[in-house]
């Protein structure tokens, strides 16, 4: 699939303006809102969140990815395909400890670039279509919850009959499985009472940018409104 993908795209701000960042509210929120899509369509993150691998807040963290690439483009006069690829293959790493090794991370950077380009020209035809898209889902629930069983001993390796040693850490997909949501459990003190946990400087960082997130969902409701079903 990358065969088809320009891996030298790039967009860049007129020079009249310090950023990627559209003057024009509406024009943002579409560009946002069509970021949020693309993002909820990678399946290798789907798979992590489904099976929690960043955790009991897999789905935040994914709206957390969201909006670190809607910040490379508030921030930066130039983004470039490989620095949204890796963007997104490193928070990857760092928040679902997932390697994604094959091209899709490069795929849905370029779908990226591709809808900034068409919000550039006042074309929202495809993010409206996005939209369209997830609501049908949410509202039929055919969301996937899909869970990965990973196969191998605890070295997470193995030999081959020639002796050398093989990785079993690929982790094989079973759709039709039902994925088990779990809760945290409270923490309770010995007199009964149930502690409140104390949140990290990122934990702080995330529930900033979960308000951030809402917001963009609010100015999504005037696209919601002009969308015609």
């Amino acid at each position: 699939m990358s065969n088809t993908i320009d891996e030298t795209a790039f967009v860049e701000a007129p020079s009249n303006q310090s950023s990627l960042c559209f003057a024009d509210e509406k024009q943002q929120a579409r560009f946002e809102l069509g970021v949020s899509m693309i993002i909820y369509s990678w399946d290798a993150l789907d798979i992590a969140v489904a099976n929690q691998w960043g955790g009991v807040d897999s789905a935040e963290k994914r709206d957390w990815i969201t909006g670190i690439i809607v910040d490379l483009f508030k921030q930066n006069k130039i983004v470039d395909i490989v620095l949204v690829e890796e963007t997104l293959l490193f928070a990857m790493v760092d928040e679902f400890e997932t390697n994604v090794e094959d091209d899709t991370g490069l795929v849905i950077a370029a779908e990226i670039l591709k809808l900034y380009q068409e919000c550039e020209a006042l074309d929202y035809t495809r993010v409206e279509a996005l939209y369209l898209k997830w609501l049908e889902r949410e509202k039929n629930g055919t969301e996937n919850q899909r869970i990965v069983h990973v196969h191998g001993d605890a070295d997470s390796s193995s030999e081959n009959e020639d002796g050398s040693e093989e990785e079993n850490d690929i982790p094989i997909l079973d759709a039709g499985d039902s994925f088990p949501k779990t809760v945290p459990e409270p923490i309770v003190d010995d007199d009964g009472f149930e502690l409140v946990q104390k949140k990290g400087k990122k934990d702080t960082e995330r529930f900033q940018l979960k308000l951030c997130m809402k917001f963009i969902r609010i100015q999504t409701c005037i696209i919601k409104n002009e969308v015609h079903y």
